[in-house]
């Protein structure tokens, strides 16, 4: 039934003060609602892709160098078996037995060989190597176990969207869509095949907290709240309701940066991100890392036989102690990159 007015009510030609201010506040709250979905797409967009990159590029490093990690495996055991064989058959001195022990230690310290503090070395040896074990794990394994854990990070980081209040207007929104489309609804079976497709994405959209992806749904299947924009009580009501929207909106949009930040600042997010930049240089990261591989290998090598020929007695003790060439490059470099990380960090100051 129409309305009526009174005499003294604007002509149907006016428009009411109060409509006016109505229709421009919801204009400009469409606006940063639309705004803030593009914002979202975009970013989750980002997200994702940057998120499949690591997989991906994690996958290729194990497929990579998976041959080259059991190479050094052997040539760890190698080096092991061939100190535990110095140990146990040669006969040296009290001072002597210290010292070998000592190169041992040494390229365990150095990180060559694997830490094996059995002969009486501090087991404080294996703290110092564990988050250093842990990063160089390129393992698919290694790599999802961290993901997991990034992603409880970021869970546990962003409580703003475990509101009460949030949690209730996402869950208004996925009953709304869930009445329209629910299969048992409808009775053709062509719907209700649409239907059940829907359906999942809500359910996924639902159980990610994702209002952008509920709300996008609503917008494309235009089942949205149709208001009467002569009436001020519908159009207030829809200003409050896109308000509150683009609130927990703006709380999704800050959650997926957050997101983002804390996946580049994972060990495979830190590859990714370098591995861009080398790209951009026209650098092969990841047979650079190969190349680097091998050269440890060959280093490795050589430390292996220099073992092997002192248990052979092909050198002297006198040779054994003053350690093998290759190590003495590579601690030279260890201190050039200790030397390198420290006029590093004094240029942020």
């Amino acid at each position: 039934m129409p309305r009526t007015t009174s005499s003294s009510s604007p002509s149907p030609l006016e428009t009411p003060l109060a409509l006016s201010q109505l229709h421009i506040r919801l204009e400009f709250l469409e606006k940063e609602h639309k705004s803030l979905l593009k914002q979202i797409k975009r970013k989750r967009t980002e997200l994702n892709n940057f998120v499949e990159q690591m997989r991906s590029l994690t996958t290729e490093i194990c497929h990579q160098t998976s041959p080259h990690f059991q190479k050094m495996a052997e040539l760890d055991r190698d080096i092991h078996a061939l100190f535990d064989e110095i140990f146990t058959t040669r006969k040296f001195g009290k001072q002597t037995i210290k010292s070998i022990e000592a190169v041992y230690l040494n390229l365990q310290l150095t990180g060559i060989i694997s830490v094996k503090p059995s002969r009486k070395f501090n087991t404080e040896l294996d703290e110092l190597f564990k988050d250093s074990e842990a990063e160089s794990d390129f393992s698919e394994e290694a790599a999802e176990d961290r993901y997991q854990h990034w992603q409880a990070q970021q869970s546990v980081e962003s409580p703003s969207v475990a509101r009460t209040e949030d949690k209730r207007k996402i869950r208004e929104t996925f009953l709304r869509l869930a009445e329209i489309f629910h299969p048992d609804k409808v009775k053709d079976s062509e719907t209700q095949r649409y239907n059940t497709e829907i359906m999942k994405t809500i359910n996924k959209a639902y159980q990610e907290g994702d209002l952008a992806r509920l709300l996008e749904i609503e917008r494309i299947q235009q089942v949205g709240e149709v208001i009467d924009h002569n009436s001020e009580d519908d159009l207030t009501r829809k200003c409050r309701t896109i308000e509150q929207q683009n609130q927990i909106l703006l709380t999704q949009y800050e959650n997926l940066k957050r997101e983002l930040r804390l996946a580049k600042n994972t060990p495979e997010g830190t590859m990714v991100s370098d591995s861009r930049k080398a790209a951009k240089k026209g650098i092969d990261s990841m047979a650079l890392m190969v190349k680097t591989i091998e050269s440890q290998i060959n280093a490795v090598v050589q430390i292996r036989d220099f073992v092997k020929n002192f248990k052979e007695q092909k050198i002297t003790i006198k040779e054994f102690l003053g350690g093998p060439p290759t190590l003495h490059s590579l601690d030279e470099e260890v201190m050039e990159d200790i030397l390198e990380q420290m006029l590093s960090e004094l240029m942020r100051y």
